[in-house]
């Protein structure tokens, strides 16, 4: 029985080839024209023996962001083992992700590894910590947003449009009207530390960084079943949050990546009204959003090394300093770009 050709595939480079078809999956595949609207293409050196022998060529195209340009291609259609045949074959340099072809139909594509490497246009939507508390310069966002536009300064945006005090949830909800204006390529979502707020003991209030709407508290009595009920249950609306920020981000042919939560002092944090951070729960957002990320085929940076047991680069154990922010930035430059 034939397996079905359930994926579809934009290809602008080698895997076009009928050789590297047959030598990937056996045979040529089914293919039509396709177009992906908003990028263009710079050269990539490859130095995988394997993968220059099967397309003959030591110089392959990727691609990168560009308000205007079409890249022209072919979409192919092929089954799970062929296109696992095909994440195979890609080095390092590209990852899978969802994009927009200019019919508005959506397809897989290869992307650069790198999520802000070739980017033009980057929206920042999170917390205090994306918004840049404590960092007269504007925090890692600041710095990320001098080296980018640096880069191109006519072409390259960065619009840092994050909220002290927001959460997911408020992220999810407030991000969809603000991108038309802005046009961008890419969104960076700081999931940020407001997500893994608990109540403090004695006391059920919440405010502007609170847990998501909704969430129920506990207090110290509560069980430790009842604690991983609560937990699995914001971290489903936390779910619903990402799915919504994703669909908003592929419904404007932008690529989405979310920076996790940085480390944080639990032994010099105070309570912001009523509510604690504790290091345990911030992790734990960091595993979920790491896995939801994997699961979704989402660009994932992890904000948490930089600041580790680095307790003088946070100001109150929460926020970091200017010199944390800097730390943060060239952590986030190193995996990003």
């Amino acid at each position: 029985m034939t397996e079905s050709r359930t994926h579809t595939l934009f290809s602008f480079g080698t895997l076009r080839d009928e050789r590297v078809q047959t030598a990937l999956f056996g045979g040529a595949v089914p293919t039509s024209p396709a177009a992906l609207a908003g990028y263009t293409t710079r050269p990539l050196k490859i130095t995988d023996p394997a993968v220059i022998a099967a397309s003959g060529l030591d110089v392959h195209l990727i691609l990168e962001r560009r308000l205007g340009a079409s890249v022209e291609g072919a979409v192919l259609h092929l089954t799970d083992q062929e296109l696992a045949a095909a994440d195979a074959y890609e080095v390092d340099d590209y990852t899978r992700r969802r994009v927009v072809l200019s019919s508005r139909a959506t397809t897989w594509a290869y992307l650069d590894a790198k999520p802000l490497r070739p980017a033009e246009r980057i929206v920042v939507v999170g917390d205090s910590i994306a918004y840049g508390r404590c960092d007269p310069r504007g925090g890692w966002a600041g710095h990320l947003a001098a080296a980018h536009i640096a880069g191109n300064e006519a072409e390259r945006r960065l619009f840092n449009l994050a909220v002290p005090g927001s959460t997911l949830a408020d992220v999810g909800e407030q991000t969809p009207a603000l991108l038309a204006a802005r046009r961008p390529d890419t969104l960076l979502v700081a999931a940020g530390i407001n997500d893994s707020a608990v109540p403090a003991a004695g006391t059920t209030a919440q405010a502007d960084a609170d847990l998501p709407a909704g969430s129920g508290s506990s207090s110290a009595s509560d069980s430790d079943s009842d604690s991983d009920s609560e937990e699995t249950a914001d971290f489903a609306r936390l779910a619903g949050s990402l799915d919504t920020l994703a669909a908003t981000a592929l419904g404007h042919n932008a690529r989405l990546v979310v920076a996790g939560p940085s480390w944080l002092d639990e032994d010099r944090t105070r309570d912001y009204s009523g509510l604690r951070f504790t290091r345990a729960r911030a992790l734990a957002l960091r595993a979920f959003l790491r896995a939801w990320c994997e699961a979704n085929h989402i660009d994932f940076l992890d904000l948490w090394e930089p600041l580790r047991e680095r307790t003088e680069l946070l100001v109150d154990g929460l926020h970091p300093s200017a010199e944390g922010h800097r730390a943060l930035y060239e952590h986030l430059d190193a995996l990003g770009r």
